[in-house]
């Protein structure tokens, strides 16, 4: 069993360092506070013992651990990424630790009435009797995924001191910017030279994914007249009326919120707007690829339609491809989930197959030729306040990467 205190010391080192990714920037990685974290943690890659460390100019990092058997074994990777997500601050993240969880609710922060319930999140009754980490309620914690890499560090640093434990040689990778869907645009997939991988990146102890959403983004931009409105009639449109017509004509039950399993969805996630100019951003879902292009050719009718009604251009869409569902690229090696199954079999965890209802580096990556199934990492509640991670469960995760590599080893 990977020693507990180990890794709750070596988890909160990485949370405590603030890497939130910039949506807003063409740099990479997007922000340079990334660097504040990839630059110690190449060191300590070294420092451990780790061989061929390299960090490039964009901060991804990758190193190996070389092989201990004398027969040819097939060279594998684990990947996790050391970003944060912009959607909710990860800077001055102070972790709170709660032994022997009683199942009741986690008073997350005092004076602002922040509350960690079970009546609200259900999954927190899984861990009843665990040590969780949590939030203070101000900031999210990062265990997206900064959890995946304490593993992945944690288990080679295992795997070092146990030479007794036979594996062949292993690869392992930390990307900038996965939260901002860039994760994988500059992984050199040829330099890594594994012939498949795994990201640790998944939420719940079980998780194993080798299916996610088709994603797009699109903006959505809504052209009014601005007039005095005091003589305004027949003269002045409000973009945010129509903007408004627009959001009210999609389908309201195929929202986040209403969805579920492979159930894809519109989300609208940020909106700015003025009497002149209203801007919609929305992120379009669907594991269907047929389905997926429907969603698309829907935001796309509709604005015609509306432009139709108005006499004039009054919206214009721009939509953007981000990344596929990696199913297709998994089915013809899925001896890679099986080998994952049977290790978690083997830590005694009931493998929870199921779909991503998102996006991970895994997809990108996978096109580009290196098959990458996602395992759990074991946080809940990612991009907010309410985010928490057992540390039992950090600790399986850490043995399904160990065990993984013992069995491709056989």
């Amino acid at each position: 069993m990977i020693e507990k205190q180990h890794l709750i010391d070596r988890f909160i080192s990485y949370v405590t360092v603030d890497t939130e990714s910039d949506p807003n920037s063409n740099e990479t990685p997007s922000s340079s506070n990334q660097w504040d974290l990839a630059r110690p943690l190449a060191e300590e890659l070294k420092r451990i013992g780790m061989q061929d460390v390299i960090i490039d100019d964009n901060a991804y990092i990758m190193a190996t651990l070389p092989s201990n058997v004398d027969h040819k074994v097939p060279v594998v990777g684990f990947i996790s990424h050391f970003d944060t997500s912009p959607d909710f601050t990860g800077a001055n993240v102070k972790p709170q630790i709660i032994e022997n969880y009683d199942g009741k609710d986690i008073v997350l922060n005092k004076e602002e009435n922040i509350i960690l319930s079970p009546s609200y999140f259900e999954d927190l009754l899984l861990y009843k009797g665990q040590t969780l980490i949590t939030t203070d309620g101000t900031t999210l914690l990062g265990a997206d995924d900064k959890a995946g890499i304490t593993e992945i560090v944690s288990a080679m640093e295992y795997l070092i001191n146990h030479p007794e434990i036979k594996h062949g040689k292993i690869r392992i990778g930390f990307t900038p910017d996965e939260e901002i869907g860039r994760g994988a645009h500059k992984f050199d997939v040829e330099k890594f030279g594994a012939e498949w991988a795994y990201t640790m990146d998944g939420s719940q102890i079980g998780e194993l994914e080798y299916e996610n959403f088709n994603a797009a983004g699109a903006v959505v931009t809504v052209k009014g007249k601005i007039v005095h409105p005091g003589y305004a009639k027949g003269k002045l449109i409000n973009s945010m009326y129509i903007a408004t017509q627009f959001i009210n004509s999609l389908p309201t039950m195929e929202t986040p919120e209403h969805t579920e399993g492979r159930e894809g969805f519109f989300h609208l996630h940020n909106m700015i707007g003025e009497v002149e100019e209203t801007k919609l951003q929305y992120i379009i879902r669907d594991h269907d690829m047929s389905h997926f292009e429907a969603r698309k050719n829907v935001i796309n009718k509709l604005a015609e339609e509306l432009n139709s009604q108005y006499g004039r251009e009054v919206i214009t869409v721009d939509i953007s491809d981000q990344y596929f569902n990696m199913r297709e690229k998994i089915e013809p090696v899925m001896h890679i989930v099986q080998t994952a199954k049977e290790a978690m079999e083997q830590a005694g965890i009931v493998p929870l197959i199921k779909p991503i209802r998102g996006g991970t580096d895994g997809s990108q990556l996978s096109y580009k030729g290196l098959p990458c199934p996602n395992i759990f990492a074991g946080g809940h509640n990612f991009h907010g306040r309410y985010e928490y991670v057992p540390v039992e469960s950090m600790q399986k995760a850490t043995e399904v990467i160990i065990n993984i590599v013992q069995l491709i080893a056989k």
